[in-house]
């Protein structure tokens, strides 16, 4: 039945900074906006890879996240080390890498409204390889 996370949605503060966190330190590729019948841009549907999105809505925070239990959400890199140094280099403030408990690479920032972020990297002796291939 389920085939894959197809997005995971944000409200954001400033929809302009938090385009361009995703955009220009991320590298995601915006897809489409949503816009009001004023024409003004409330909302944008991003890129991250395969079949999946990230959404982000302009809104308050906490609005619609009473009692939510929201922890994390975790994008998949070729290379955790890489992907560290190059974020850093764009000014993104990152954990050093390191092995987790289920034997895969990780690595942490955050976006502007300091959404958490993980950085992962499967290895040969990942919990998950069975799953990834």
């Amino acid at each position: 039945m389920v085939k894959g996370l197809a997005h995971v949605c944000f409200t954001v503060r400033d929809i302009g900074a938090s385009v361009r966190f995703y955009r220009d330190k991320l590298g995601l590729t915006p897809a489409f906006d949503y816009v009001d019948e004023r024409g003004e841009r409330f909302g944008v549907y991003l890129h991250a890879g395969a079949r999946t999105f990230i959404e982000l809505f302009q809104g308050e925070l906490g609005e619609r996240a009473s009692g939510q239990s929201y922890q994390h959400f975790c994008l998949e890199v070729a290379d955790v080390q890489a992907a560290v140094s190059e974020l850093r280099a764009r000014g993104v403030r990152a954990t050093d890498p390191k092995v987790g408990k289920d034997r895969s690479w990780q690595a942490w920032i955050a976006d502007p409204d300091g959404n958490e972020i993980e950085l992962h990297g499967y290895t040969p002796e990942s919990k998950q390889a069975q799953w990834v291939g």
